[in-house]
């Protein structure tokens, strides 16, 4: 029972190695803009398409990943300023992400209360 509990650790511990690995290589593109929103794409590396849980898949078509909430997202790894909506999924591509937010985005701004370290600092912690 200790060899298994060991071998669970030992194999989270390489699963963690391994995401921190593939979220240093996800590719953020340039911005790029119309007259109403200003969009980029995002390229995760294809072994962290394969770690992604199940449920952000579309039930339509289980290798293409469904529209993610901000929280979704940022919690697989991707780190982007405030005001980005992932607004579109490309089937043939499913590990390329499209994002768009307004043009005249202005972020809110922000108490600082916990020291004025950012969202991307703390979940570094």
């Amino acid at each position: 029972m200790a060899t298994t509990q060991a071998q669970n650790a030992a194999h989270q511990k390489e699963m963690a190695r391994k995401l921190e690995e593939y979220i240093e290589k996800i590719h953020y593109s340039d911005r790029y803009s119309d007259d109403f929103y200003e969009y980029r794409h995002v390229i995760l590396p294809k072994q962290l398409l394969k770690m992604i849980p199940k449920d952000y898949f579309s039930p339509e078509d289980a290798g293409t990943l469904r529209l993610l909430s901000e929280q979704e997202w940022r919690g697989i790894g991707i780190t982007q300023s405030l005001g980005w909506e992932h607004y579109e999924v490309h089937a043939p591509e499913p590990h390329v992400l499209l994002f768009r937010r307004a043009k005249d985005f202005v972020a809110p701004t922000q108490q600082t209360g916990g020291g004025g370290r950012s969202f991307a600092a703390n979940r570094r912690k």
